[in-house]
């Protein structure tokens, strides 16, 4: 009896052992991936066309016969998933696919990947309305879907996603116009683009987007006066749409650094204002209806402004001369208009130090070249071509071709 003690207490403390690994390997493989994300998965590669899936994308590492958050290395890209502290499902929180040209539509279960806080389809193939399941990815922080094939008005979910901070939509044939409860309750939003769609009407009030850094609207068909803008934006494009009237409202944007309102129907003038602003280190007014460009003398004044570009406006008169006294001018395009008169001297000060690059061709410019052009030519860009200069063809800058004598005495006759 006594010999059968230690092997009954042996065998009771192999029982205990044995029984606490059991009872921890649920504990150790419970966290696999919830059987309804992956289901979402399989229908989002169930939805494209097959021969749009190359060997060497993300979706062609999707093996259905592993976990997809317990993959390794080269097995199901694009995703990340949770990692549960508890014995719970882990869960996708984001979906980021390569851009390689997927074709199809994009399946209504998305909305089920609820912890989703990124989701990016970025240069696919992806067409039709999106799903109006997106409502239930309440914790989306980004939604990019640039450059695919979407269609309709901007999703009616997208108002109820209040953690977005990044909402990009551009490339795609969105349309319709964006009424302000669309958009502006989206109180987290710092960068939103709307470009390169069929978005019409006027661009509603957006001052409620306060937190708002980069705004792009460019080439839609927007028409109206200039909008009301949040005044924390540092980057503003507008660029290719139908907008009119005055720019005076842009003197309120304080922190822009880079601001395109090219190719529209904005006239009058632009103010000193503007080329004043604090930290605008960018600014294209060009393919627009302006007629005069207010300057002071900017000897003195902190302005950051390095690239100016104002060609096809209405200009006349004299080349503005004060442009040549702000401090950091690197380029300056003003082609295209219809300036008069000799070049300044000023003008001439400025190659290499630090002007880049110059830009006068395709206006009614007379006389003598500043002969600092002529030096420097090496070390700036300038390009004079079709006005009414005195260029000796054998000096390289001036090899393409100045206006007829007839025109330029039309012009003279007309008196700008």
């Amino acid at each position: 009896m006594a010999r059968l003690l230690p092997s009954l207490f042996s065998l009771s403390f192999h029982y205990v052992i044995v029984t606490t690994v059991f009872i921890s390997i649920p504990r150790l493989t419970h966290s696999l991936t919830l059987d309804a994300d992956i289901e979402v998965l399989s229908a989002l590669k169930r939805g494209l066309d097959p021969n749009s899936i190359s060997p060497t994308s993300y979706l062609s590492t999707w093996d259905f016969n592993l976990d997809p958050c317990q993959a390794m290395g080269g097995q199901f890209l694009g995703i990340l998933c949770s990692n549960p502290l508890d014995n719970s499902s882990q869960r996708i929180t984001a979906l980021d696919l390569d851009g390689i040209g997927y074709d199809g539509f994009l399946t209504p279960s998305i909305g089920n990947l609820t912890e989703l806080t990124i989701l990016s389809l970025d240069k696919n193939k992806f067409r039709g309305p999106f799903p109006g399941t997106l409502s239930n990815l309440k914790k989306l922080t980004r939604l990019s879907l640039v450059d695919n094939y979407f269609t309709g008005p901007i999703p009616r979910a997208i108002p109820s996603l209040k953690n977005l901070e990044y909402l990009d939509l551009s490339g795609n044939s969105f349309s319709g116009s964006i009424p302000t409860n669309k958009i502006s309750g989206l109180r987290s939003l710092t960068y939103l683009s709307l470009s390169n769609n069929g978005f019409t009407g006027t661009i509603p009030d957006l001052r409620g987007l306060w937190q708002l850094q980069t705004l792009d609207l460019g080439t839609n068909q927007f028409h109206g006066n200039f909008p009301i803008f949040p005044v924390r934006l540092r980057s503003l494009s507008l660029s290719h749409n139908l907008l009119s009237g005055h720019i005076s409202p842009i003197k309120r944007l304080t922190h822009l650094r880079r601001l395109d309102i090219s190719d529209n129907r904005f006239s009058d003038t632009i103010s000193k204002d503007i080329l004043l602003l604090p930290r605008l280190v960018h600014l294209n007014v060009s393919l627009n209806r302006f007629t005069a460009i207010e300057t002071v003398n900017f000897f003195g004044e902190q302005t950051p402004l390095e690239v100016l570009d104002a060609e096809n406006n209405h200009f006349r008169g004299n080349l503005p001369v004060n442009l040549a006294t702000i401090q950091n001018l690197s380029t300056l395009n003003l082609a295209h208009n219809l300036f008069s008169g000799p070049i300044p001297s000023e003008y001439g000060d400025k190659p290499g130090r630090p002007w880049r690059a110059l830009n006068l061709d395709n206006n009614f410019l007379s006389g003598n070249l500043p002969p600092e052009f002529i030096r420097h030519a090496t070390s700036i860009k300038i390009r004079l071509a079709n006005n009414c200069l005195r260029c000796p063809r054998d000096i390289p800058l001036c090899r393409r071709r100045q206006r007829s004598a007839s025109e330029c005495v039309k012009k003279n006759n007309r008196g700008g």
